[in-house]
C-alpha cells in the first residue's frame, strides 16, 4: 500500500493476543514480503517497534514454498517467527489469533477451518460469538505429543530439577516445582542438559499444582524469553501432568482434560483417546495500523 502522507510504501499490520501472548499480524496473502530475521525483530521490539512475542505472517499456502503441498487442504499458511526473528515450527496461541484475524478479515467464518503450519496441518474451530457480544473461544487441534525420551535436567542458578522432554511440533522441557518463583526471572534461558537433547534449543515450562487436574505454569519461550502464555507449552504441561498422575487416555479409553493457568489467562486442554490434543482459549485482535516507512525499510517489494 501507499502512505499518502509521504508518498512511500507502508506496511499494514494488526496486533492481537491469545491469553496475552501477543503478536504482530502481517497480512501478505500473495507472499510478496521479504522478512529478514532483523526486520522481524525490529517490528517485535517493544520500545522501538510495534511490540510482540512473535510475528504472524498471513500467506496463502499456494504462495509459500513451505506450504504449497498443503494448499489443497488449507488455504492459509501461518508463517510464524519468534520475536528475535528466528523461525518456529508452531505456536498454539498464534494459531488461535491467526484464525481470529481470518474471521475478522472476512476470510473465514465461525466453524471449522484448517491452517497450515511448519508443524503440519492444524484443525481450528471458531465458536460463535456470545449473545452478550463477546467473541467465542477458539479451539485448535494440536496433534499428538511425542516423548523423545532420555534424562533431561533443567537448572536455574544452583538449583536443578528433572524434566520431561515433550515435543508438540516444537520442543519443550517440563519441570514440576514447589513454587513458580523457583523459575527465577526467565529473562535468560534456563540451563538444560544434555544439550544434544534439544539441538535447536527448547521452551522450558515450570509447573505447580492448583487443584485436581488444574495446574499453573510459567514459560521461557525459545527466541522470545518469558511470555505471558505459550499454547504448545500448555499442551506439553497438560500431558506431562497427566502422565505424572497416571492418566493416559490411550490406556483408560477416556479423554482427560486439564485447566492450565498462565500469567495471561486460562487455557483448557483435552487429550483424546487417540492421543490427539485440543486446546481451547480466547483470541483477540486489538488494533490495526500502518507502520512508518523507516520501520519497514527493505521489507516491502519494490
Amino acid at each position: 500500500m501507499t502512505d499518502a502522507r509521504h508518498g512511500t510504501a507502508a506496511l499494514t499490520f494488526l496486533k492481537g493476543h491469545g491469553t496475552e501472548n501477543d503478536f504482530v499480524i502481517v497480512p501478505d496473502p500473495d507472499g510478496l514480503l521479504d522478512l529478514s530475521a532483523a526486520q522481524v525483530a525490529r517490528l517485535c521490539d517493544r520500545r522501538a517497534g510495534i511490540g510482540g512475542d512473535g510475528l504472524l505472517r498471513v500467506v496463502r499456502s499456494a504462495a509459500h514454498p513451505e506450504a504449497a503441498a498443503l494448499a489443497d487442504r488449507a488455504e492459509w499458511f501461518m508463517d510464524y517467527r519468534n520475536s528475535d526473528g528466528s523461525i518456529a515450527e508452531m505456536c498454539g496461541n498464534g494459531v488461535r489469533v491467526f484464525a481470529r484475524y481470518l474471521q475478522r478479515a472476512g476470510l473465514a467464518e465461525a466453524g471449522d477451518l484448517a491452517v497450515a503450519t511448519r508443524a503440519g496441518l492444524r484443525q481450528v474451530h471458531i465458536a460463535k460469538d456470545g449473545d452478550d457480544g463477546t467473541s467465542g473461544d477458539v479451539t485448535v487441534g494440536m496433534g499428538r505429543a511425542a516423548f523423545p525420551g532420555g534424562d533431561v535436567t533443567v537448572t536455574v542458578g544452583s538449583r536443578a530439577w528433572p524434566a520431561l522432554n515433550v515435543n508438540m511440533g516444537n520442543p519443550h522441557a517440563v519441570v514440576f516445582v514447589a513454587d513458580l518463583d523457583d523459575a527465577g526471572d526467565l529473562y535468560r534461558a534456563p540451563g538444560v542438559v544434555p544439550a544434544e537433547a534439544y539441538p535447536t534449543g527448547t521452551n522450558v515450562e515450570f509447573v505447580v499444582d492448583r487443584g485436581p487436574r488444574h495446574v499453573a505454569m510459567r514459560v521461557h519461550e525459545r527466541g522470545s524469553g518469558e511470555t505471558r502464555s505459550c499454547g504448545t507449552g500448555a499442551c506439553a504441561v497438560m500431558v506431562a501432568a497427566a502422565r505424572r498422575d497416571g492418566l493416559d487416555p490411550a490406556e483408560t479409553g477416556r479423554p482427560v482434560t486439564y485447566t492450565v493457568d498462565v500469567p495471561g489467562g486460562r487455557l483448557v486442554i483435552t487429550e483424546n483417546t487417540d492421543g490427539r490434543i485440543e486446546m481451547t482459549g480466547p483470541a483477540v485482535v486489538v488494533a490495526e495500523g500502518v507502520a512508518e516507512a523507516a520501520l519497514v525499510a527493505g521489507i516491502l517489494p519494490v
